[in-house]
């Protein structure tokens, strides 16, 4: 369905405010209490997860990034005025990492999957510049697994042609339609230019204001306030 007015209102105001970093994981037992709604973003390493994770709420600093792949090893929880929590997840896919850190990585990464009840949806990012890879097809079936809603967002559009973008996004619906948990329609964006931030912001409104007409339309838990 169209966005409306509302509805991209209703997103600007979610992501306004002051974001703060609240904890960052790197074990099942470190991970912080559970506080309203969470919605993760995942994907390769140098995706441009920490980037987008900052387009979205105005902040230029509020997650690392970094050219060196690999950088984000733990969950990192950033809070807002809302009731929404951002979770920024460890990047896969990149080989130079030691394999015991990256096992670690996953079983972090599958427990809280399958552990987290307040999870609301994971955003997987994939590069518009390459589209799917092989190191993906892992991380669907895991989001399938465990039964984790998620959508696919495509990022770096600015990188390429129009034509290409609408050529991805042709090739990429077959493969969505083969996971039972994937939303059937990829976003498009980039934190450069704020291309597709509005939608994006959006369709996190919606999926709130849903969580809280399914919860009896009571308040979300807020829960103490981070430190």
């Amino acid at each position: 369905m169209p966005l409306t007015r509302a509805d991209i209102e209703a997103g600007r105001r979610l992501f306004a405010g002051d974001w703060q970093f609240r904890a960052a994981a790197g074990s099942a037992a470190s991970l912080p209490p559970m506080r309203g709604i969470e919605i993760a973003f995942a994907g390769r390493s140098n995706v441009g997860k920490s980037s987008l994770i900052n387009a979205l709420t105005g902040r230029r600093a509020l997650a690392r990034t970094s050219h060196a792949p690999g950088r984000t090893q733990e969950l990192i929880f950033f809070t807002g005025p809302s009731a929404l929590t951002l979770v920024d997840m460890p990047g896969y896919g990149y080989a130079a990492a030691a394999k015991g850190r990256i096992k670690a990585w996953t079983a972090l990464i599958d427990e809280y999957l399958r552990g987290r009840a307040n999870l609301a949806r994971v955003y997987l990012l994939i590069d518009a510049r390459h589209g799917l890879k092989d190191t993906d097809a892992g991380v669907l079936a895991t989001l399938d697994q465990a039964a984790v809603n998620y959508q696919l967002v495509l990022t770096k559009a600015d990188e390429v042609r129009e034509a290409d973008c609408a050529s991805l996004i042709a090739a990429l619906m077959p493969a969505i339609a083969e996971h039972p948990a994937a939303f059937p329609q990829p976003l498009v964006t980039s934190a450069r230019t704020g291309a597709g931030l509005p939608e994006l912001r959006s369709a996190i409104a919606l999926l709130l204001a849903e969580r809280a007409s399914s919860a009896g339309s009571r308040p979300l838990p807020r829960g103490p306030a981070p430190r």
